[in-house]
């Protein structure tokens, strides 16, 4: 069989970490080739190697059977390779075009010439079933087109080798189906395709193999259709893995939250996208936001939190009045939030993971004394909450947290919330970016965050998540109740007609 891509016996190496420890891998020509692990496994640094954003320590990669060197990514969309990286690389205010051609534009006389290529976006976005509108701004369209821009970006290049980095992480499982369907017609037309990923359902939907990497090694790679989910993770996370928590039923307590008549603008959209919502969250439960995103979700979180003003209703947390309050008051007052955006509302990028773990409450004691920082016991913290939840890192407490993977980044984000021992914690997407590993680990700690009397509230677009925590199932849709359910007595299907509109609940 001939192979697109051969990276043969390649190692990378950081300070502390052996990032590739002599891994090979073999793509063939017109394949969708998988490659699985943990967060910290080392596909993302593999795949780096292969598009010139790092140089391999040892080793060597074949392309169409012929040695070459890729010392950069000018040198990879030369061979016939583009990728698609997990933070989209689009400059929002240009419109899908501008990001489309960016460094490779047509000039003449000094002015930027739209037409050609314009026609050829369009052109690519038909034979590929896109439907990207090249006029539109970027800041303007969904997460999910974004990615089809991206997409556009490496096909526009020529690119016969596509790298996808854990493409759905930020996608409605509507958008996940869509993706998969363009991810197939690519290899029909005889793309080579490289997955990263960490989902096995979206492995067994597309992929042909997959290859298995486990601590910066080579596990194994097999053919899809003969491995089970079980092997796959046992060979991801080397042990067997709980795809189903065991949950005992909840006892609720008195109401931690309670919202009343609840509106909140949205600066953006320029109108009220949480409309009248009226619910409330028990010590001892977990409450799910299921929807289609895009319906009030990240609004409300934001109202909750403080993030946005509210511009009518109420909120209590635990009786008292938090409706005005900032950020920081109502974090004293037990609010824990895992944000949407890790990155923008969840970590300083260039602060250590140990000021990370600190951020609501550095100013306080044992973090604090006589307005000095206690290093030592900030430290003496960190390294307790990195053993808890299995926060991978190349310096531990030392390390940038912008230099963390994103689901090592989420984990201590969670860590942190859950810590904090608050009455209310707000987690939106707590899984996301994660593997099954530590997703088995996130939701053993929600749960166990819930038997300890603390109120969840859950915001999720992945419905098995919502299945497997949720206590009552609230459904949003275009920013107010559509309904609220019991998980034991509904099913996807039933709540797929809330999802979308086509039914309501007379409670609501």
């Amino acid at each position: 069989m001939e192979h697109a891509i051969e990276m043969l016996n390649i190692t990378k190496e950081f300070p502390g970490i052996k990032a590739n420890d002599d891994i090979t891998l073999k793509v063939r020509k017109g394949e969708i080739h998988a490659l699985l692990g943990e967060n910290g496994a080392g596909k993302t640094t593999l795949m780096s190697v292969l598009f010139g954003l790092y140089q391999a320590d040892g080793g060597e990669i074949r392309v169409n059977g012929q040695k070459v060197q890729i010392r950069n990514p000018n040198d990879a969309n030369d061979l016939g390779i583009g990728m698609v990286h997990q933070h989209f690389k689009l400059v929002n205010r240009f419109t899908v075009a501008e990001n489309i051609v960016l460094g490779e534009e047509d000039t003449k006389r000094g002015f930027m010439r739209y037409d050609a290529a314009i026609k050829r976006i369009e052109n690519l976005s038909k034979q590929y079933n896109l439907n990207v509108d090249p006029h539109a701004r970027v800041q303007d369209i969904s997460v999910g087109h974004q990615q089809r821009v991206e997409i556009l970006k490496i096909l526009y290049r020529d690119a016969n080798i596509l790298i996808f980095d854990e493409p759905t992480a930020a996608l409605t499982p509507q958008e996940i189906d869509e993706l998969m369907d363009i991810l197939q017609n690519l290899a029909n037309e005889g793309k080579s395709i490289v997955f990263i990923t960490h989902k096995l359902e979206e492995i067994r939907r597309v992929a042909d193999r997959v290859t298995v990497l486990r601590d910066g090694k080579r596990v194994d790679t097999v053919e899809v259709s003969t491995t089970t989910n079980n092997d796959l993770a046992k060979m991801m996370v080397g042990r067997d893995v709980v795809f189903d928590i065991d949950k005992e039923p909840s006892k609720p307590k008195d109401e931690v939250l309670q919202v009343e008549d609840l509106s909140v603008y949205s600066p953006i959209r320029k109108k009220n996208v949480v409309k009248n919502m009226n619910f409330n969250v028990r010590g001892g439960e977990i409450l799910c936001v299921a929807g289609i995103e895009g319906n009030g979700q990240t609004e409300l979180v934001y109202g909750l939190t403080g993030l946005n003003p509210v511009s009518a209703g109420k909120i209590w947390v635990n009786g008292e009045d938090v409706t005005d309050l900032d950020i920081r008051e109502r974090s004293l007052r037990g609010v824990s939030h895992v944000p949407e955006d890790r990155q923008r509302h969840g970590l300083v990028l260039d602060f250590p993971l140990s000021y990370n773990m600190v951020l609501q409450n550095y100013f306080q004691s044992p973090f604090q004394q006589k307005g000095f920082l206690q290093e030592h016991n900030i430290l003496e913290h960190t390294n307790r909450l990195i053993d808890t939840y299995d926060i991978r890192t190349s310096s531990g407490a030392a390390t940038l947290a912008r230099s963390m993977s994103g689901g090592n980044q989420q984990k201590a984000i969670l860590g942190r919330e859950i810590d904090r021992g608050n009455s209310l914690l707000i987690a939106v997407q707590p899984t996301r970016g994660l593997d099954v590993g530590a997703i088995e680990s996130i939701h053993k700690q929600i749960i166990a965050a819930r038997d300890a009397g603390k109120a969840v509230l859950i915001v999720s677009y992945d419905l098995n998540e919502v299945f497997m925590l949720s206590d009552r199932i609230l459904v949003m849709y275009e920013g107010q109740n559509a309904g609220v359910f019991d998980p034991q007595e509904t099913t996807e299907s039933e709540l797929g007609l809330y999802m979308s509109g086509s039914k309501r609940s007379e409670d609501a």
